[in-house]
């Protein structure tokens, strides 16, 4: 078996940098929350990439900065394929005036609590997953 999390890219030229310091992190946030790593594939991609699936596979035709694909047989065990649309992360970045890397974790991390169980349907939902979004970059930075 290969990497644990691993790391591809559809119709965008970007590369994720730091690979190694974003497993050690991701695969720390899941332990901690009594979790076992199985396996996540990252896909980062276009817009236009990301709104083709949004589409087909779940019936949203808007634009979003990601879509998590939860694929766990086991309700401890995390396995999923995640993507990114790194042109939402790069708008959301220069909307929040914060730098592309810490929008990049959150929603890299946002995918994550999704597949831990935290939900953001809600307003109550929306503030308990931007907090613990907030305490996972801490551990990241």
């Amino acid at each position: 078996m290969g990497k644990a999390l691993a790391f591809f890219y559809e119709d965008t030229s970007f590369k994720l940098t730091s690979r190694k310091k974003i497993r050690k992190w991701i695969e720390q946030v899941i332990h901690e929350e009594g979790y076992a790593l199985n396996h996540i594939n990252y896909v980062f991609c276009s817009d236009a990439y990301l709104l083709d699936i949004n589409t087909t596979h779940l019936q949203h035709d808007f634009y979003t900065d990601i879509v998590t694909f939860d694929q766990s047989s086991d309700d401890k065990e995390i396995e999923a394929d995640i993507y990114i649309s790194v042109d939402r992360v790069a708008n959301n970045a220069n909307d929040r005036h914060i730098p592309f890397d810490k929008e990049l974790a959150r929603v890299m991390i946002h995918g994550v609590l999704h597949l831990l169980g935290y939900n953001d349907k809600t307003e109550e939902e929306k503030k308990q997953m931007r907090e613990k979004e907030d305490s996972c970059i801490s551990l990241h930075e």
